[in-house]
């Protein structure tokens, strides 16, 4: 239930950001000065930009875990329009779409982000468990395929998540390095086979871009999703269920070496980490 109505909050209340901007915006350009408008504007800005930023450029794959500087300017909106609220005569109108927004952004950063604790089945120094992908062409291959030199793991949500997108764009422009170092990058999502393929088309680069139809894989690993998927992506072709963003390495004979399973969709480890990993001479 719970993850059902994250799925259901999220779309509703980027687009209410949104609209609160450009609203906000033009009755404080518009018209004469108001504190209850600038403070509007202040708050629902600050969080419409983070999405728009994150879902037009796909440049951000991680932030804080609170985002506190975000959430101060959140606040310092608020309080604007509490100030305004006293010593101007507007009512309520323009004071209220603010403490929603507000209450939303609290609900996002604490609530939303978060996952439920996570159960797995990975364990730093086991072997990696055995499962079964597809292909974008949807033939079959094992996680044995990969035995014989190091790996990284990656499940992604889809291409509708632009921290995963952004995750993988910085994982691409590492390709050199990566490729250097001998490891084999393996990309996992459960989306339909097309957008991974189309994914695949965008980066040529010698990753593995594989699917894991019905969350089989995911389900089996302790790293499935119900309802992740927030609500209208169905449209685009998308199921409702995904995967927790999970990154796992692995050295030459399949051991696990370094595992990221965030409990926060947003907070996700930096290409740098593992790099480091293959550098101190375990794996090489």
């Amino acid at each position: 239930m719970k993850n059902f109505l994250k799925s259901i909050f999220i779309t509703p209340f980027i687009l209410f950001a949104v609209f609160s901007a450009v609203y906000s915006g033009f009755q404080f350009f518009a018209h004469e000065f108001s504190f209850q408008y600038l403070g509007l504007l202040i708050t629902s800005f600050t969080i419409a930009f983070l999405f728009i930023k994150a879902m037009m450029l796909q440049n951000t794959a991680r932030t804080s875990a609170h985002l506190w500087p975000r959430t101060i300017v959140v606040i310092a909106g608020f309080l604007v329009g509490i100030i305004g609220y006293f010593y101007e005569n507007n009512g309520l109108s323009p004071l209220l779409p603010t403490f929603i927004l507000v209450f939303g952004w609290f609900l996002y950063v604490f609530w939303y982000s978060r996952f439920d604790k996570r159960t797995h089945t990975f364990e730093i120094g086991k072997t990696l468990p055995d499962f079964e992908l597809e292909t974008t062409d949807k033939k079959k291959i094992i996680s044995k395929y990969f035995i014989g030199k190091p790996a990284v793991f990656m499940f992604y949500r889809g291409n509708w998540c632009p921290l995963c997108m952004a995750q993988i764009k910085e994982l691409a422009a590492r390709y050199k390095e990566l490729e250097k170092r001998g490891v084999a990058v393996v990309l996992i999502s459960p989306q339909p086979h097309q957008f991974s393929k189309s994914l695949a088309e965008k980066y040529q680069v010698n990753f593995q871009f594989l699917v894991d139809p019905n969350n089989k894989v995911a389900k089996q690993l302790g790293i499935f999703h119900k309802n992740g998927l927030p609500a209208g992506m169905q449209l685009m072709g998308y199921q409702n269920d995904t995967v927790m963003p999970t990154l796992i390495v692995t050295d030459a004979n399949g051991t696990i070496i370094f595992a990221d399973l965030t409990d926060n969709y947003r907070v996700r480890p930096e290409p740098e980490t593992f790099l480091a990993i293959f550098d101190n001479g375990k794996l090489i």
